[in-house]
């Protein structure tokens, strides 16, 4: 994607100028951002989605009695009517089963797929909405069907109503109100507060951003690192035959303390090992997402494409698949960044790959990770 070039999406703006703006500094409200939008799937189509398992859903509703919730999967009996009031169906992930939600999320290209979360489908009947609340992460919120007012605003008090099983901002202070209309868009940084009252029957498409917490990716990062230490050195195990008899038995011997420090520093010796092991959780699928193997065998004949459940990306050492990683140089290693970029080869690209990476990639094929197309 040309970072300069303006877009309609953004207002106008390039993906530069959004980016140096707006990204994480304030919000950005896009007339007609996807002119003649229209939902990606009929409202029975989304209802089918929210009833399977392998699909993240919720239902929220508010009536007299306060805040309702209820974790799917949700069937269509269990789903309010059509003429009732204040219900929100959401829809988690729903660019992993839609091709076409798949392909929407490609306009925000201009962020790192490493930051690139899912696409959640918010369907609501008339005064339907989730309470005024706050996201830790960037969103883009899409309308799609009806309309919706957002009421949002820089929230200083974050306190949230106890007793209730959303987070809901007790005290929330609106600071503007926008109407959209199908095609219209809005974006908002991290922890700017708002509230989305749909007007009528409605469908609201949001955008969502990763944003792991510190100690989340400490503690993830590390555990992988100390699984790799623990295969790469199984056999060493802490010995002290020069251990004499000690009359302090609670103190901790100093020669446990070295062999405890050594561990940790083999740990990170490779200077390219928390890159890696960085690289393999970001690749890594959701849970709930597997993928069709297939026997398929011949060559490789014509482009490629990712799947579109799957998590491809590279650092200047290696390109990362779906949790793996591979170490990579040359010419080979631009053409897997080249498919990381922009998730699919042309038939001229597929053809110049060295023999090993053309194995690779058939390899990935019968794996269900890529598939071939027809044409390039």
């Amino acid at each position: 994607m040309d970072a300069t070039r303006p877009l309609a999406l953004l207002g106008g703006l390039s993906p530069r100028q959004f980016m140096q703006r707006h990204w994480q500094k304030k919000p950005l409200l896009v007339r007609g951002a996807v002119p003649g939008f229209q939902p990606l799937l009929p409202r029975d189509e989304l209802f089918a989605l929210a009833s399977k398992d392998e699909v993240e859903s919720r239902l929220v509703s508010h009536t007299g009695r306060g805040w309702q919730l209820r974790r799917g999967p949700l069937a269509r009996r269990s789903l309010p009517a059509l003429s009732k009031p204040g219900w929100t169906l959401l829809v988690q992930g729903v660019d992993l089963h839609l091709e076409a939600a798949h392909e929407l999320l490609a306009g925000f290209r201009f962020v790192p797929h490493a930051r690139l979360d899912d696409l959640m489908i918010s369907y609501a009947s008339d005064g339907g909405g989730v309470g005024p609340h706050f996201d830790s992460y960037d969103v883009f919120l899409l309308q799609a069907q009806g309309q919706r007012l957002w009421r949002i605003g820089r929230q200083k008090d974050l306190t949230l109503q106890s007793g209730v099983p959303l987070k809901i901002l007790a005290h929330f202070e609106p600071e503007e109100e926008h109407l959209l209309e199908p095609g219209d868009m809005l974006y908002l940084p991290p922890r700017w507060a708002h509230d989305g009252i749909a007007q009528g029957e409605c469908q609201t498409y949001s955008i969502g951003f990763r944003a792991p917490a510190q100690g989340e990716l400490a503690r993830e990062l590390l555990q992988r690192l100390a699984d790799d230490a623990a295969e790469a050195g199984a056999a060493k195990l802490y010995a002290d035959a020069s251990q004499e008899a000690t009359a302090s038995p609670g103190a901790i011997p100093q020669a446990l303390q070295d062999f405890a420090r050594i561990a940790v520093d083999s740990a990170l010796r490779d200077p390219r090992a928390l890159e890696r092991v960085l690289g393999e959780w970001l690749s890594e699928p959701k849970p709930s997402v597997w993928f069709d193997a297939t026997k398929t065998r011949g060559a490789l004949r014509g482009g490629l494409k990712l799947d579109r459940r799957t998590r491809m990306m590279h650092d200047k050492q290696h390109v990362y698949i779906n949790g793996e990683s591979y170490r990579a140089g040359g010419a080979d290693a631009k053409l897997m960044r080249r498919l990381a970029d922009a998730r699919r080869l042309s038939a001229g690209e597929v053809k110049s790959a060295s023999e090993a990476a053309r194995l690779l990639l058939a390899a990935w094929r019968e794996a269900g990770w890529v598939h071939m197309e027809a044409r390039s």
